[in-house]
């Protein structure tokens, strides 16, 4: 079974945090050693893992006092599903089933593979659940 990192764990957390806190403060900056002790998490883990999402359009940062990261979408608009490509890769069990990072398997042939079927089913209801969960959808 496939478990997602430390790293796309961390992220969902930080995210969900600020979520919650810019609603509650309007969109106010939210500093990251505010996020790193709520949510528990080293701070220099989560500094690489804000740049990320940063860098990725999830996230803005403002610099100085006032400064902190404000979501750049409402947390309705914010899936699951990219937050883990993001962070993790692909979602798939098996890179012969993924499908925005496929790759063959080398030992086998597609055609005849016994177990590809399972699991581009487990892919395709995996993908459904996470592409259809936001942030805020966590956040009630």
């Amino acid at each position: 079974m496939k478990v997602i990192s430390k790293k796309c764990k961390y992220a969902l957390k930080a995210l969900l945090y600020i979520a919650k806190q810019s609603e509650k403060e309007r969109g106010k900056p939210i500093m990251t050693s505010e996020i790193a002790l709520n949510q528990k998490i080293p701070r220099k883990f989560l500094e690489g893992i804000l740049r990320d999402l940063r860098n990725n359009r999830i996230l803005h940062s403002k610099r100085g006092k006032q400064g902190g990261f404000i979501l750049l979408r409402d947390p309705k608009e914010v899936y699951i599903v990219e937050i883990m490509r993001i962070m993790d890769g692909p979602i798939a069990m098996l890179p012969c089933v993924s499908l925005n990072y496929y790759k063959s398997c080398d030992e086998c042939n597609e055609d005849k593979c016994e177990i590809k079927d399972m699991f581009e089913l487990i892919r395709d209801k995996t993908l459904a659940i996470l592409s259809n969960t936001s942030l805020q959808t966590l956040n009630t």
